[in-house]
């Protein structure tokens, strides 16, 4: 059918018989590499897995409690959370003695979108203080943690006495007052 000439088509390289010999060559040593990893690992075994004391320090001796909590936190991705630890016990150095006798943070959300710090004050009087403050804060503790570590603090007033404590109340009451809430 077709009118081509068979030296114009392009012919497949012959394998030699050298080539062949160095594809042979090369698969016989990786299969004695293997044989004598496996080998090797064995005597290991035998003689307890190879693990020796010495007078080099490797990675069975003891550590020091600080550098395995720091070891610790590192593998487990803990920084943020660790540091963010650190600032609550540091609470009253960062805001001053006065904010911190009346303000108390409760918690943090690491979430990456959300990265709020709650904190709580004991009359709304502090709450709007701590608000007002609230955009220096953030940069003041972002200095300590690193950019972008808190966005946001959420300030929440006062906590009341539980709903329907007492046994006595005014139908349609729905709390203590204006100074809780």
């Amino acid at each position: 059918m077709s009118d081509e000439n068979p030296a114009d088509t392009p012919q497949e390289p012959q394998t030699s018989g050298v080539d062949l010999a160095r594809v042979a060559l090369r698969a016989a040593k990786e299969q004695a590499r293997a044989r004598g990893a496996a080998a090797q690992e064995k005597r290991q075994a035998r003689r307890g897995g190879g693990l020796r004391s010495g007078a080099r320090a490797d990675g069975r001796d003891p550590l020091p409690l600080g550098s395995a909590i720091n070891r610790l936190i590192t593998e487990r991705g803990w920084e943020t959370p660790a540091a963010v630890g650190g600032v609550m016990g540091r609470w009253p150095q960062i805001v001053g003695e006065d904010l911190a006798n009346h303000c108390v943070p409760l918690r943090y959300d690491e979430d990456p979108d959300e990265r709020v710090l709650t904190v709580q004050c004991d009359s709304t009087a502090w709450a709007t203080q701590l608000r007002l403050l609230a955009p220096r804060l953030v940069a003041r503790l972002n200095e300590d943690l690193g950019h972008g570590t808190v966005r946001l603090i959420k300030v929440l007033g006062p906590g009341g006495p539980r709903k329907g404590y007492g046994p006595l109340r005014a139908p349609g009451s729905v709390g203590p007052g204006d100074t809780y809430g």
